[in-house]
This record gives structure tokens, C-alpha cells and sequence, in this order.
């Protein structure tokens, strides 16, 4: 359940996982209740003894380990202003920042505190952690939850990482179950509350406690508002390819929320313009944010994906040989509402489903041949 600094892993793999488990279970009218968990100067803060012992335990030879010992060894940092540096200070603690080597190492360090979990799911990027459990009732859930929140904090401390208690939050996911009044606190070890939220920044998605995501779009309006705002008032410095450039450097990057407007900006092209024509226009936003849902949903049928992810979806296994039974499709798990059908397991079976009526693949091919038929599909489709 570690998804920093992991081949195949990201923010996105670990959202797409979070959220699959929130959605599903608000989908099965159950309580969720999440722990954000901060902590202070985590990088700074290992303890070269401790990490030592973990390499240790995982099997590294002596030899190595003594070069790790001396990797941390003689470290100092200085601070250099206006000029002037300040003189050398020993640096006893800490993986180096901006090296190589300091997220795996990092991630060796904590990785057992997610083994004290316990009944609750819990999930790590780097340092970044959330805690969460879900079910009928929501004393359970909080009993659950303050249990797990008790362990993981007694395993921080073995670790010698500091809870940052006033960055700590807690969440209630609910859409539909009446909401308590006054829920019980949960709290840390020395005994203070969190707070309970209505929205918290988790991997730089903008989560709020219906998952509306209106927060979010709020934040992505202003965002990209303002970098379409600056482009305008600056056009005519720019040429067509810097403007292509600019687009893709300054608003993609955020989210396609502002691609219509973009693409009024690259092309010049009356306000009066249908989107489609668009599209046509400017190749390269066409249809961009279903190619990279579909080209995920492909990326786990490959087992490009983390385990956590390619769990969530099974290959269809017919009984009877006929026409369709030929191509690949995926069980549809059952959904009991709508809102069921935003979770992963679900949509992105569904979804492929939906491609596969005109995909038609009999085996898997390679993902660069996949982008290429996909590009085809969506590009006849629009037209």
C-alpha cells in the first residue's frame, strides 16, 4: 500500500484506490471515516540506527550495510545568504533530500507501520497517509478507526516520526445515512481531538465528504482562469507554436477542465464554434481525458498497474462458445445505486465494455499498438 516512488505507482493509482473503497462502500449505505495523518519532517527525522536494522532484516549483506553506514556517516549541511555561508553542522538524522536514494529509503523506514492497520485500510505515499475504515454503523467505524489510529501512532513513534497533530484531520464520507450531530472525537495519543472536516487535500485532489468534488472544480476554475486570463492579455507576443506549447505546459497539466477555452485561444476560432469542430482543429486534446481513463483501464488488463489495482477487475470467463464470447470483456460487479457506478471496479468494466463493441480484441497487444487503434476509435467517433 505504498505508491510513492514506485515503478507503476502514482498519486493517480493511489486515488483510483482510495476512492474505489469509499465509493463502494457508501454504494453498500455503510459509514466511512477517514484519519489524513501528518507528519512532522519525516525525511529529517530517521534514525540511521533503525533504518540500519530494517536493511538488515530485509536481507542485505554486511557488506552493504556498511555501505549504507557510511553513507550516512560525516554528513553536514550548511546555509548559504547573501553571500555568506554559515559554518558546518553535523547532520546525526535524516535520508538526504534530492538524492536517489532518499524515497526508497524512506519508504523502507516506514513500511511496516502500515502492518498496524489492522481492521482499518490504510494507504501510504511516502509520507502521506490515510487511514480509513467503513460499515453499518458509525460508533463501529469510530471505534475501528480510533483503534487503528492508536497503532499506527505507536508504530510512528517507534520510528521516532512525530505526528503533526494540527495538520491530522479526520472525514465522515456520507451521501445518504443520517449524519450524527456531534460525532465521537478522535483523538492522538497525547490526547487531543482532531477535527473533523468537510474537505482536505489528499494528493492534490480536493476531497469533500459527499465526494461531489465541487471543491475541486472550484479550485480548477480559478487555476485555470487565471492562466487562460494571462495568455489572452499576452497573445500577441506569442506565435502559433508557442501558444500550442504554452497550452499544453500551463492548463493540461492542471486537468482539461479549460480545454474548450484553450483551443479558442490556439485557433483563433469564433466563440460561435461548436466544440466537435474544435476538436478537430487541435488534435491534441481530442477527447484527452477518455483516452487516459481508457488507456489506465488497459494498463491493468497488462498488469501495468499496482496489484491493488488490477485486483479490482476479472477477465470474463464464458462457458458457451459464441461471436462475442471471442473478445475480451470484464465482469460487471453489482452496483447499487449510481453513485456505485463511479467506483472503479465498476466503470471501468463497463467502459471497456462499451470499447470493446468496436475494438473487438480477441488477445491483449502491446500498449503502443492499443494507443494507436484507441486514437483511431475516438477519432472516427467524433467525426
Amino acid at each position: 500500500m505504498q505508491s510513492g516512488f514506485r515503478a507503476g505507482h502514482g498519486c493517480t493509482s493511489a486515488m483510483v484506490k482510495v476512492l474505489n473503497d469509499i465509493v463502494t462502500a457508501i454504494d453498500k449505505k455503510q459509514y466511512c471515516a477517514a484519519v489524513f495523518s501528518d507528519l512532522a519532517k519525516a525525511f529529517d527525522s530517521v534514525n540511521h540506527h533503525i533504518l540500519i536494522g530494517r536493511l538488515n532484516s530485509l536481507g542485505f549483506s554486511n557488506d552493504c550495510l556498511a555501505w549504507f553506514t557510511n553513507y550516512f556517516s560525516d554528513r553536514v549541511q550548511c546555509v548559504k545568504s547573501d553571500g555568506l555561508l554559515s559554518g558546518p553542522l553535523a547532520v546525526s538524522m535524516g535520508v538526504p533530500q534530492g538524492s536517489i536514494l532518499g524515497p526508497t529509503l524512506f519508504s523502507v523506514y516506514i513500511n511496516d507501520a502500515a502492518l498496524a492497520a489492522g481492521e482499518s485500510l490504510i494507504h501510504l505515499y511516502t509520507d502521506d497517509t490515510i487511514l480509513y475504515t467503513s460499515g453499518p454503523s458509525l460508533d463501529t467505524v469510530l471505534t475501528t478507526l480510533q483503534m487503528s489510529f492508536n497503532a499506527i501512532q505507536l508504530s510512528f513513534r517507534g520510528l521516532q516520526l512525530l505526528l503533526n497533530t494540527s495538520k491530522t484531520k479526520c472525514m465522515l464520507f456520507n451521501r445518504s445515512l443520517p449524519a450524527a450531530a456531534c460525532p465521537s472525537s478522535i483523538t492522538t495519543l497525547d490526547g487531543s481531538d482532531l477535527e473533523y472536516v468537510d474537505n482536505y487535500k489528499y494528493l492534490g485532489v480536493w476531497l469533500d465528504c459527499k465526494l461531489s468534488f465541487q471543491t475541486h472544480i472550484k479550485h480548477l476554475q480559478y487555476k485555470v482562469k487565471s492562466r487562460i486570463s494571462f495568455l489572452f492579455r499576452n497573445k500577441a507576443s506569442f506565435t502559433h507554436a508557442a501558444k500550442h506549447t504554452l497550452v499544453k505546459l500551463t492548463i493540461l497539466p492542471i486537468l482539461d477542465f479549460g480545454d474548450v477555452s484553450a483551443i479558442h485561444f490556439v485557433t483563433k476560432a469564433p466563440y460561435t464554434t461548436h466544440h466537435c469542430d474544435l476538436y478537430a482543429l487541435v488534435g491534441w486534446l481530442h477527447t484527452r481525458c477518455q483516452t487516459h481513463w481508457l488507456q489506465v483501464i488497459y494498463k491493468t488488463l497488462l498488469g501495468k498497474v499496482p496489484p491493488y489495482l488490477s485486483s479490482l477487475v476479472t477477465i470474463a470467463a464464458y462457458t458457451c462458445s459464441t461471436r462475442s464470447s471471442r473478445y475480451i470483456s470484464l465482469v460487471t460487479p453489482k452496483a447499487n445505486s449510481s453513485f456505485g457506478h463511479l467506483s472503479f471496479q465498476f466503470s471501468a468494466a463497463n467502459d471497456w465494455n462499451k470499447l470493446q463493441k468496436s475494438l473487438k480484441l480477441e488477445k491483449c497487444i502491446s500498449l503502443t499498438s492499443f494507443k494507436h487503434q484507441l486514437s483511431e476509435q475516438l477519432t472516427d467517433h467524433c467525426t
